[in-house]
């Protein structure tokens, strides 16, 4: 069945997800429209669960935005699967006003590609939408890229086999995971030497975002089950 068409009431939760993560008002604007953007085209076609419509905001614009905040000053992220656009085309929002940005955006469902181009199409928002898989982008990504970032998409290990490449090269990533942190990068670095801090999410309490500086394919021979070097 279809999502309802009728227009839900997201004041208190924009209110409390700008209370998070402060906004301009043209970034707020540009916002205002991609949420529009979002609702319609959720009702014919699956971007986001309908149980988390209520709360929008918080639950996925603020998730997204307060990655702004740990990486100031970059201007060109990598934003693998993007799906509805978060967390990359709210900080494409949210960057707009900023000279030399560009987020690109990694999506290889051509419906929720398809999304993606009409909302940063509508939101006037520094994005470019690569309807093509992960594994086919960074291959001949030139780069540079300041950050890379994915969001429900898969797990840690997985994470960085698909973005050794742009890791390696300088970029750092921002990776938001939930409660089950700990065992993703228990995994992970069975196989990755990783340079590694959590940041406490500011819209879960049991959520972090994982943040990547560097890493280092591990020898077989050296396994040992060492945890990750954390910073901090």
């Amino acid at each position: 069945m279809p999502a309802s068409t009728t227009k839900p009431d997201l004041t208190a939760d924009r209110a409390e997800a700008l209370r998070l993560t402060p906004v301009s008002r043209e970034t707020l604007a540009r916002l205002d429209r991609f949420v529009e953007i979002l609702l319609t085209w959720n009702a014919k076609t699956n971007l986001i669960a309908a149980s988390t419509i209520p709360h929008l905001w918080t639950r996925h614009i603020s998730d997204s935005l307060q990655l702004l905040d740990l990486a100031p000053d970059a201007r060109i992220w990598v934003d693998l699967g993007s799906g509805a656009g978060f967390p990359g085309v709210a900080i494409a929002c949210a960057l707009s006003d900023t000279p030399a940005s560009k987020v690109h955006l990694i999506e290889s469902n051509s419906k929720k590609a398809a999304f993606l181009r009409e909302a940063v199409r509508l939101t006037g928002a520094p994005a470019i939408v690569h309807a093509e898989r992960i594994e086919k982008f960074v291959k001949v990504f030139s780069g540079p890229a300041d950050v890379v970032t994915a969001r429900a998409l898969a797990p840690l290990k997985q994470l960085l086999d698909q973005s050794v490449s742009l890791l390696k090269t300088g970029a750092l990533g921002l990776f938001p995971k939930g409660q089950d942190v700990d065992a993703e990068l228990t995994e992970a670095t069975k196989y990755w030497n990783i340079k590694v801090n959590l940041a406490p999410s500011r819209t879960d309490s049991k959520s972090h975002i994982v943040v990547v500086r560097g890493l280092e394919r591990r020898a077989a021979a050296a396994d040992d089950g060492r945890k990750p070097a954390r910073d901090g």
